[in-house]
């Protein structure tokens, strides 16, 4: 026989988070015969998750910030790292003005709670929490991203970026604790869950399955990033969920010791250990180096004898968390840092000079003038460029299955992945950073046969399939720095008008305008990728 044992499983064991305090209001202690219940009003609810995602959506943490200053400190990161943490900063000066989101694709509302026993609402809190996103979401320039299935294959977008995903967990006390997050595309879709086993709990077999598996990340969801690996977990669910907090940081004080409850607890050694292999890859901040992360979270977990889930997850750029409580003192958000200019450098990082490359030149002088140059090279965009994305791209291929012609703008200028934001009153563009490029991946092929997509930009890494399609007729795929949407719009995008597809909102396609745009040769005519050679 054995005592019962029984612990929070994942015990966290101080919040060091600064909090502001949004108002005294909404709340109060009353009796419920001898216990003492904390009220909250609901507005309170709709007042908090307002205020946390529209912090979340223009500013970033301080310690995330100063993470990206360390890289252009730090005399080993290469060119190409300094390249893009500098412009992430610039990035995050322009979004904490609070009209352009650091992010165009500005995410899925995630609110994950801990209720106390003692909290009494009388409502759905989910249905007043999603009140407040929908405010934010109605009030700020930000876009509308959720699709929501009419019948099985039918979808429109909700127009609100509704629903959220709402998770609310009962506690002890008479406190209520939030996490809020805006994940965007990118990142969600970097989250991997691996069926292992026992086998792979050894030093080597660790090593090895780390160095493999990093690879599956690829450079899409825009590092550097704060990269989250779980091993174990009560089911996978579990294990994923565990992935998502600790990837934003939720974990960072738990133990770091197990014990015969099964507590959860970071593991330091191979936090270093999954670290250094991060640099060794040298992927870097998107484009060689190496940052590929900032920082690792390595956090075990229990297993089912016959099972062992890992784990694999980010936060990107966009490093978008904010925890928020409700008190009897009141109602907090985290206090976000609102001054980002503080970690720029009085100088830019010192690059060579970009080739410049002028979009308004007939596409064959365009792919004459790109073919001199190789991967890696740095360039200035100028001119005019056609945005599509997902839907776009099933449009088109739909047209092209029907015998009808490829659309003229497609041939006639390069194609850039990207959906924007909400445009500010007074502003050309709204945020506008780059898509995730291998989305598109299975469309190349039969597009270059057709004379489109021959010159195509967006972010992250691509499949063989368009390195093989590039070499056959021709065509470049340029990378361009995912994550600073903000400046982008601001300094970079003159013009935006749609010219297809209008009905499909930030999917429609459009034509912009663009001067010295940033971007990188990474897939070239001769069958050559920068990816592969890492």
């Amino acid at each position: 026989m054995i005592d019962f044992i029984y612990q929070d499983p994942y015990p966290i064991l101080k919040d060091d988070t600064q909090y502001r305090k949004i108002t005294s209001d909404f709340v109060k202690v009353e009796k419920f015969g001898e216990r003492e219940v904390l009220t909250v009003d609901p507005k309170g609810l709709e007042l908090l998750a307002e205020e946390a995602l529209t912090d979340v959506s223009f500013m970033l943490r301080t310690s995330h910030l100063q993470k990206l200053r360390n890289i252009l400190d730090d005399p080993e990161a290469t060119d190409n790292d300094r390249f893009v943490a500098y412009n992430l900063l610039q990035n995050a000066s322009v979004a904490a003005e609070g009209q352009l989101p650091s992010c165009q694709d500005t995410g899925t509302a995630i609110v994950m709670a801990k209720k106390g026993e003692s909290i009494f609402t009388g409502v759905d809190d989910a249905e007043w929490l999603s009140r407040g996103i929908f405010n934010t979401y109605q009030k700020r320039n930000l876009r509308y991203s959720q699709i929501v299935p009419i019948s099985m294959f039918e979808e429109k977008n909700s127009g609100s970026n509704l629903p959220a995903q709402i998770d609310i967990y009962a506690k002890k006390g008479n406190s209520y604790e939030f996490l809020f997050m805006a994940k965007g595309g990118g990142s969600a879709n970097k989250t991997y869950l691996y069926q292992q086993t026992k086998s792979l709990l050894n030093e080597k077999s660790m090593d090895a399955f780390v160095r493999a598996k990093i690879k599956d990340l690829g450079t899409s969801a825009c590092p550097p990033y704060h990269l989250a690996l779980v091993i174990g977990g009560t089911s996978a669910e579990a294990n994923l969920s565990a992935v998502k907090k600790a990837s934003a940081g939720y974990y960072d004080n738990l133990p770091t010791t197990g014990n015969m409850a099964g507590q959860a607890f970071r593991d330091h050694e191979w936090e270093q250990k999954v670290q250094q292999i991060c640099q060794e890859s040298a992927i870097g901040a998107q484009f060689g180096g190496k940052y590929f992360t900032h920082d690792v979270r390595v956090i075990r977990l229990p297993r089912h004898a016959a099972s062992c889930p890992v784990g694999l997850g980010v936060s990107c750029s966009a490093d978008r968390n904010i925890k928020g409580k409700i008190t009897k003192d009141g109602i907090y958000v985290e206090q976000l840092e609102v001054n980002p200019k503080q970690f720029l450098p009085e100088t830019a990082p010192h690059l060579e000079a970009p080739v410049e490359i002028d979009l308004n030149m007939p596409m064959k002088d365009m792919l004459a003038k790109l073919s001199q140059y190789p991967i890696k090279t740095r360039l200035k965009l100028n001119g005019t460029v056609i945005v599509a994305r997902d839907i776009a791209h099933a449009k088109i291929m739909e047209m092209l299955e029907a015998g009808q012609p490829m659309p003229e703008y497609f041939k006639n200028h390069p194609v850039y992945y990207a959906g924007p934001a909400k445009t500010p009153e007074g502003m050309a563009s709204g945020s506008f950073g780059p898509t995730t490029a291998g989305r598109m991946d299975v469309y190349v092929d039969e597009f270059q046969k057709h004379g489109g997509s021959m010159i195509m930009l967006a972010k992250g890494n691509r499949t063989k399939q368009v390195t093989d399609a590039c070499n056959k007729y021709g065509g470049f795929y340029l990378g361009s720095i995912g994550g600073p949407a903000a400046i982008l719009a601001q300094d970079n995008i003159l013009k935006v008008e749609v010219v297809d597809f209008e009905e499909l909102g930030m999917e429609a396609v459009r034509k912009i305008t663009v001067k010295d745009f940033p971007a990188f040769i990474i897939t070239d005519d001769k069958g050559n990728d920068f990816f592969e050679n890492l």
